[in-house]
């Protein structure tokens, strides 16, 4: 399929939803293009992808495909739209939702999926239906039916030839667990067991794939130059050749909406590494999307952008017009300071990539099971920016010879090749960090040299307990602390033991147990393992520390790893007094001939502590609201040569530095409040 040469992505977007019901009258009866465009203009809107056909099914345009909004008001609501945006230069990329449509499954529910499991989004707990037809839940529709795709096909067709829009947004591809007859004939055909919850994971994702590579190859051939991006909530790290059909990647990430704060840093330094334009989805909403009358604080919306161009993504802010019409002007009152600052930031921006010297090999890539987060990422990543230690996060097909150190996270089994290709990283002075049962070979042993062998069985106390020296980091403490999780048994055959693993007096039973959680360790006990080890440039940590330290927030086992790193890859590109909770990137604009430092500071509370989801669960909710100024801030960044200038990007005022004899640059920011940007010039 070939590459198309697209514009770059605009840096200020709007994402605006209209799933808008029947049973509602009026539609778009308030309309306003003047003030549409005027409240657009004065939040530093440049880009609003607006709709064609939403989850209800209904078309917003005279289409000749599927079905007007029975009660449209303005017959042409989209060509409204995109006309005045275009009149303002403002672009209008169309939506157009694809496996939800309550009106098609409606009337073809022979297009329907058939989940496994019964689930389906919004669905009601005590609604035993199946398919959920007593639920005012979303009826997804199965890709695997030409007569879908067709319809599909057709009606974006439809609206690329009427409407001078940039691109398509096709909305909810989702791997449905679908065991409808279709399906189960394809899986039979293809040497796969419908009973088998991962065979039909691959059968959705071939299902999708055949639709997305249909459509793309259609569209970009009739329209050369048109984006195309197929979202289904979450960037998987399944490795280039998966995103081979978009032009460009958006990383739906709303912090507050059930992604958390945590999840678009690992998405977005993955996303980094692909060479594609991408933008990042955050939410105007208390909570996510579809929520009418809800309002993020204008400082939480600020730290997000802020931090979406600190990694290198466009912007964009998701929003929900209400059925009339009339667009919000509170809501953009609230997003307004975001992209003010935004505008001023991108001449910085522009083609500015990453400074990164370790990369995450990830765990989601390695270990593939279609879910949104995968802990061993999540918890590396924390632990990565929290220690301000620049890093992108990588699949298979990326150059580890790029990176100074390499991460496996918890759970990276290395078959023949990837072993051949990390003992010649290790060999030309790369340096590993693996943990639990990662760098194990398919036959049960190390595939690397990490100077330690493997025992029959793992250690048999859980939890059990650490002794460290302080030579692996000055916070160890003097006695032993407890690691929630199981443990590998090895010993070392030649590699440094930094830490041990020690017993409890024994797990809590029935027959014995002391206290109200864990027993005590036993002082008098011997050692049973090693539980970190060095050996050449690669260490090993006996336990999944970083799923553990996503689960439990123990600062001890993130000091473990600080250990590493600086005994492994000492004088970082990047050093930071910012507390843990701040976020720093340093970014390098090669045509410029300029660094750029982001240090960022809005750490999230939890102040909804039961947000209640269409199941009866509950979740907490991670909220920013006025963000103190801190300050000042000292950083130290290693640069290729002595800067000419330092500057503050956003008011150009100097700023005094200093160069150590080692190259070494040294700046104090005095105050910072959300985000600061310095730039090193003729660096």
């Amino acid at each position: 399929m070939p590459k198309l040469t697209n514009k770059p992505l605009r840096y200020r977007q709007i994402h605006l939803d209209f799933h808008t019901s029947e049973h509602i009258p009026g539609i778009g009866s308030d309309f306003d293009p003047e003030a549409f465009v005027s409240t657009l203009k004065a939040a530093h809107v440049d880009s609003i992808t607006i709709f064609a056909k939403c989850h209800h099914g209904w078309s917003y345009y005279p289409t000749k495909v599927g079905k007007p909004h029975p009660h449209l008001a303005r017959p042409d609501l989209l060509g409204d739209m995109v006309k005045a945006l275009s009149a303002a230069d403002i672009e209008s990329p169309i939506y157009i939702s694809v496996q939800w449509d309550e009106l098609t499954a409606r009337e073809h529910p022979e297009w329907r999926a058939m989940s496994a499991s019964n689930r389906y989004q919004h669905a009601l707990p005590g609604d035993p239906s199946a398919g959920k037809q007593l639920s005012p839940a979303w009826h997804t529709l199965c890709l695997n039916h030409e007569g879908l795709r067709k319809y599909i096909l057709d009606q974006a067709r439809e609206v690329a030839q009427i409407y001078p829009t940039q691109g398509l947004f096709f909305d909810i591809i989702l791997t449905p667990d679908c065991v409808c007859a279709a399906c189960v004939e394809r899986m039979q055909c293809e040497g796969l067991d419908p009973e088998n919850p991962a065979d039909r994971l691959k059968n959705d994702e071939a299902v999708n794939e055949q639709f997305r590579r249909e459509t793309s190859k259609a569209l970009f051939e009739e329209f050369p130059g048109l984006r195309v991006f197929y979202n289904c909530g979450h960037i998987h790290k399944q490795g280039p050749e998966r995103f081979g059909t978009y032009s460009h990647l958006e990383l739906e990430s709303l912090p507050t909406g059930g992604w958390g704060y945590d999840h678009f840093p690992s998405s977005a330094r993955y996303a980094a590494t692909l060479g594609m334009d991408f933008l990042a989805h955050t939410g105007k909403f208390h909570t996510s999307w579809g929520e009418f009358g809800g309002f993020k604080h204008p400082d939480a919306l600020e730290y997000e952008c802020a931090q979406m161009i600190a990694l290198g993504s466009k912007c964009l802010v998701g929003d929900q017009l209400h059925p009339n019409g009339a667009i919000n002007p509170d809501t953009y009152a609230s997003i307004a300071p975001a992209y003010r600052r935004v505008e001023k930031m991108e001449p910085f921006l522009e083609g500015a990539r990453q400074i990164s010297e370790i990369a995450i090999l990830s765990a989601e890539h390695m270990n593939p099971e279609g879910a949104r987060n995968h802990p061993s990422d999540d918890g590396t990543a924390q632990m990565l920016q929290e220690l301000k230690r620049p890093f992108d996060v990588i699949d298979i097909s990326a150059r580890f010879e790029q990176y100074r150190l390499l991460i496996l996270p918890d759970e990276i089994t290395v078959d023949s090749a990837l072993a051949a290709r990390l003992k010649t990283y290790l060999s030309n002075g790369g340096k590993l960090i693996a943990s639990w049962r990662s760098g194990l070979g398919e036959d049960g042993r190390f595939a690397v040299d990490f100077g330690i062998e493997r025992q029959p069985e793992p250690v048999s106390f859980k939890p059990s307990y650490v002794k460290a020296d302080k030579v692996l980091d000055t916070s160890m403490p003097e006695t032993a602390f407890v690691f929630y999780d199981e443990a590998e048994t090895v010993r070392s055959t030649d590699a440094t033991v930094l830490a041990g693993i020690y017993p409890s007096y024994f797990n809590r039973s029935y027959k014995h147990f002391c206290s109200h959680q864990h027993a005590p360790d036993n002082p008098d006990a011997d050692m049973l393992g090693a539980a970190v080890t060095e050996h050449r440039g690669a260490a090993y940590i006996a336990y999944p520390i970083f799923r553990l330290y996503r689960a439990m927030g123990q600062p001890l086992y993130k000091y473990v790893v600080r250990g590493l790193l600086d005994r492994l890859v000492p004088n970082p590109a990047m050093v930071t007094d910012l507390p843990s909770s701040g976020r720093a990137t340093l970014t390098r604009q090669v045509e410029h001939n300029r660094h750029v430092l982001h240090l960022l500071y809005g750490p999230p509370q939890i102040r909804g502590k039961a947000v209640r989801g269409d199941d009866g669960s509950t979740r907490v909710m991670e909220m920013i609201e006025d963000i103190p100024a801190i300050g000042p801030v000292n950083a130290t960044v290693r640069l290729p040569e002595k800067p000419k200038r330092v500057f503050d990007a956003m008011t150009g005022e100097e700023l005094a530095w200093h160069a150590d004899a080692d190259g070494a640059v040294s700046i104090t920011v005095p105050r910072l409040h959300i985000h600061s940007a310095v730039v090193f010039e003729g660096a």
